[in-house]
């Protein structure tokens, strides 16, 4: 078994180390909030440091799940020195194709592997273990990582080159926004239109218009509870950064700019916090006005 640092307790990374432990690795935990990381030692056999550096002192593989760039960029620059020559660090935060290039030319320079890993499941994925996971880096750093991955991952996929996993991500992103914005209209459509709701889901979960969003918050989102995690706040960072990254590639991707935007309404409602398949709160709210 390997020696393992993981930095950040999120919702997703809270789990995600705790199913480190249970495959039987020797998990050193750091987190911000000094709380969180005890909290969690508490829950698993594992360790909390107080520092990043500390966390990744003797480590073979380094987990970081952070928020975004500035987050990434911040920690690396704390535990560089102290990784060793042959660990490698995995990034499961959902961030820019640009960072996981630089990081993975930074650390080749000093003898460490890289992957950018970020992932996909939210957070029932995150605490039952079923994660998908998106890689980007060198083959042969991929082998190596992989096994330690899966205790947490029901698919790990190489996708190609540093940054790929991260690119992959942004697709997955791209997709969820469409289908939500979708769900949201069609189920709005079929309130206003007198219709029950459980049989119209009945009926077209069965054919073409079936998807995971329909399957499993149709009923929530009937109902307006949006407590499933994946915030809108953090939806809208990730296409913030498919965004950014489809200006500098020529994609033209106009149904995510304008999901992008009806995110923003709901962040404008007091739903920041709300999860992704809070786009139908702003259909019923314009409904009220």
């Amino acid at each position: 078994m390997a020696k393992c640092a993981f930095l950040g307790l999120g919702v997703m990374g809270f789990p995600m180390a705790g199913h480190l432990v249970a495959a039987g690795h020797d998990v050193t935990v750091w987190n911000r909030t000094a709380s969180k990381a005890d909290e969690w030692r508490r829950n698993h056999s594992g360790a909390a440091a107080n520092s990043p550096g500390a966390a990744v002192e003797g480590a073979e593989f380094v987990f970081l799940c952070l928020g975004d760039d500035p987050d990434v960029r911040t920690i690396a620059d704390q535990i560089l020195p102290g990784m060793a020559k042959g660990a490698v660090l995995v990034d499961h935060t959902t961030a820019s194709a640009e960072l996981a290039r630089a990081l993975h030319a930074a650390l080749a320079d000093r003898g460490i592997g890289f992957i950018d890993a970020p992932v996909s499941g939210g957070e029932a994925g995150a605490e039952n273990g079923q994660l998908a996971i998106m890689c980007g880096g060198d083959s042969d750093i991929f082998k190596k990582t992989e096994p330690v991955m899966q205790a947490y991952a029901k698919a790990i996929t190489l996708i190609g080159e540093a940054g790929a996993g991260q690119l992959a991500k942004m697709v997955n992103q791209i997709c969820i926004a469409g289908v939500v914005q979708g769900l949201s209209e069609g189920l709005h459509f079929a309130e206003r239109a007198g219709l029950d709701p459980e049989k119209v889901i009945g009926a077209i979960s069965k054919g073409a218009a079936q998807s995971w969003q329909m399957e499993n918050r149709w009923q929530t989102m009937v109902a307006g509870e949006f407590e499933h995690g994946f915030a809108a706040d953090w939806m809208r960072k990730d296409l913030r950064i498919a965004l950014d990254e489809a200006r500098r590639n020529g994609s033209r991707l106009p149904v995510a700019a304008l999901v992008d935007q009806f995110y923003a309404e709901v962040q404008a409602m007091g739903g920041g916090r709300w999860d992704t398949s809070s786009l139908i709160a702003r259909l019923k709210h314009a409904d009220k006005g």
